[in-house]
């Protein structure tokens, strides 16, 4: 191999098109989801105290939304349901009028093209903010799976193209997968979450949905942050059971986990940019100390260079509109 002075590296970064020419890895609109929060109610566009740029809508709000990610070529949205009444059980997730199920059939309509993904999990609707039913103090493991299948089922009957379980109980994917091809949803893919970890970075999504745990933690179901090993067993569990994407959230701090997991399997891979990695660029942007806009293309850049092909950002409609500026 050639050696300075005859190897000079830089011969290839010296204008945008060269750069642009060899370039490893392209962000395009086409990787990215964008998180849409649903509420109870009409006429509402409120934003998220902690996700500067970031809104509740209600149904009857959704399809400007949806229509400029259209325009801006952001290809699925995942949908998060926030409600006010709630019980141990969390029961209202499984409800043909609630919110969610409403918002899919009303983005269907507005926007056919528009990949409807749904966040399948019990946090948002249940009274102690867990993600599965309550047995003596423990989140049940067994006693929830048949809960999380009907919840699927209800968002597929109203029109959803995927379903996304984030409630990271062992089966369920193997559970949710037999429901819907007993009812005559085999085409239905299932995006599993399926290294999610109990992590720090999820107070400001907690906010945004109503979801903090009433007492406790999560730790004994999402997955301890040193780990990685444990990671590739949860996604090659995921894939055993029928997941046709896997997941590693949150995505910044777990760029080896996505790494680690593009490296070992050969499947789609989704990472999630999480509600804190948002706020905290948000945060120091507004006050003048990045460049909210140059961190942020970095941050999704890096997540696409470690291996994902899907990324779920609440930076996705601005980056989308960045992107088109450059194209």
């Amino acid at each position: 191999m050639p050696v300075f002075p005859d190897l000079r590296m830089r011969r290839l970064r010296k204008s945008p098109a060269l750069r642009s020419l060899v370039r490893e890895s392209q962000l395009e609109p086409g990787d990215l989801i964008f998180p849409l929060f649903i509420v109870e109610g009409k006429g509402i566009k409120r934003e998220i105290d902690a996700m500067a740029g970031i809104f509740h809508f209600s149904v009857d709000r959704l399809t400007a939304e949806v229509d400029e990610l259209a325009r801006l070529r952001v290809p699925a949205v995942l949908l998060f349901g926030v409600v006010d009444d709630k019980d141990e059980t969390g029961s209202r997730a499984l409800d043909p009028k609630g919110v969610v199920q409403l918002a899919i059939r009303a983005i269907k309509k507005a926007a056919p093209q528009m990949i409807v993904v749904t966040d399948i999990c019990l946090c948002e609707y249940t009274s102690h903010g867990h993600c599965g039913v309550i047995v003596d103090g423990d989140v049940d493991n067994d006693a929830t799976l048949p809960l999380l299948a009907k919840m699927a089922l209800s968002h597929v009957s109203s029109g959803a193209d995927m379903v996304a379980p984030s409630d990271m109980m062992d089966g369920r994917v193997k559970t949710i997968r037999k429901a819907l091809d007993n009812n005559g949803f085999n085409n239905i893919p299932i995006m599993s979450y399926a290294a999610k970890y109990a992590s720090a970075f999820y107070g400001p999504f907690r906010e945004a949905a109503g979801s903090a745990p009433q007492f406790g933690d999560r730790k004994s179901y999402q997955m301890d942050p040193p780990n990685v090993r444990e990671a590739l067993r949860e996604i090659e569990e995921d894939i055993k059971e029928g997941a046709d994407i896997v997941m590693v959230k949150p995505a910044l701090a777990y760029l080896d986990v996505i790494s680690r997991a593009r490296n070992s399997f050969n499947c789609p891979l989704a990472a999630y940019n999480v509600s804190g990695e948002y706020a905290m660029v948000k945060a120091a942007a507004s006050r003048g100390w990045i460049d909210g806009k140059k961190i942020t293309m970095e941050i999704l850049g890096s997540i696409k260079r470690a291996g994902a092909d899907i990324i779920i950002s609440y930076h996705a409609k601005e980056a989308a509109a960045w992107l088109s500026e450059q194209a």
